[in-house]
């Protein structure tokens, strides 16, 4: 069974234009995902997906650099993305990481990989943990199955497919260390003062030898509080935001 990481990606964004490309510490942000993303001890391959817009080539390029595999597809529909990239590289499992979540920590990939081997659902998601620091978890079967049934290629908020059908294996993530469950900090860049944050923790942590974990990142927020304030005002518009867009069109006769 193949096990990956999908870094999913690209360029167009309306609230902070080409934000994976703006430079944070000292390396963009899409690198920060990449690197992590490659410390995923259970995954066989790490897979970059973004879209096949010119716009998108210097994330192509970025893949490139860092010796990582990517696939270009649908410029809308995530999921179609996905399954072909998942058909190209024979892919049974993987785990996704969002562009936009730079601080999206490996140990917790590394613990959704093994809930897989144990108990195989379908779909694992997240719940109560700092946002960014996990995505989600797709049975490759599954999203095919979901592909089959959608009537739309507008699938930016995809995981009602599988959460809202009924007919798909869910989990939470389990075993997930206290230290992680901290909804009131926001890792996830989308706006002006996300990048403000992720600028600030990652100068804060700028003299540490090596990449630092998420352990790391809240150690820093434990002892700078007023760190967390500069984008936690900004989750409940980001979830509002989603809330708005999250629909689930199934196909009549699926």
């Amino acid at each position: 069974m193949n096990k990956a990481v999908f870094i999913t990606v690209r360029t167009g964004s309306s609230r902070l234009p080409k934000k994976a490309l703006l430079e944070i510490g000292d390396k963009c942000a899409i690198e920060h995902v990449m690197e992590r993303a490659k410390r995923a001890k259970k995954a066989d391959k790490v897979i970059m997906c973004t879209t096949i817009l010119k716009e998108d080539d210097a994330l192509c390029g970025m893949a490139e650099k860092h010796n990582i595999s990517f696939y270009r597809g649908s410029v809308k529909d995530k999921l179609q993305r996905w399954l072909e990239a998942a058909k190209k590289y024979d892919v049974d499992f993987f785990v996704t990481a969002d562009g936009d979540d730079l601080f999206c920590e490996p140990e917790l990939m590394d613990r959704a990989f093994d809930q897989y081997e144990r108990n195989h659902p379908d779909f694992i998601e997240s719940k109560d943990l700092i946002c960014g620091a996990f995505s989600y978890a797709i049975k490759t079967k599954a999203l095919k199955r979901v592909c089959e049934i959608k009537d739309t290629d507008d699938t930016e908020m995809m995981w009602v497919y599988f959460t809202g059908t009924g007919i798909f294996k869910t989990e939470i993530l389990k075993s997930v260390p206290p230290v992680f469950k901290r909804p009131e900090m926001r890792m996830t860049l989308d706006y002006e003062d996300d990048l403000k944050f992720f600028r600030k923790v990652a100068g804060g942590l700028a003299g540490r030898q090596g990449l630092f974990t998420l352990r790391d990142v809240i150690d820093f927020l434990d002892k700078n509080p007023e760190v967390i304030k500069i984008n936690q005002y900004l989750q409940e518009k980001f979830l509002d935001n989603q809330r708005k867009k999250t629909r689930l069109a199934i196909k009549d006769k699926a």
